[in-house]
């Protein structure tokens, strides 16, 4: 699993106080790790903060499962690099 997914789940985890180990990308955040309303605004707020970032609200409602926040993040995280892939800036124009 990359890096991004392993810290979102350490968040998820650390937040909701249970065990890493029960988190799988497939785990839905209601249905699974019952996650309610109030839990599902600091999750994101958690994880806006663990990978400085800013999730809109309508994005946020989108987020289902531990891997689509994963997903989302490294969406993010290459938006704001400016590349069209995680893991780095987009190469310069010559």
């Amino acid at each position: 699993m990359s890096d991004t997914y392993e810290r979102v789940k350490e968040v998820t985890a650390d937040l909701l106080k249970i065990d890493p180990a029960a988190i799988r990308p497939e785990s839905r955040f209601v249905e699974d790790l019952g996650v309610d309303s109030m839990k599902s605004i600091e999750l994101i707020a958690a994880l806006d903060e663990a990978f400085d970032i800013e999730t809109a609200e309508e994005d946020a409602l989108k987020i289902k499962t531990v891997g689509a926040a994963a997903a989302f993040v490294d969406e993010s995280l290459a938006a704001a690099s400016g590349s069209d892939l995680p893991g780095g800036p987009a190469p310069a124009a010559s």
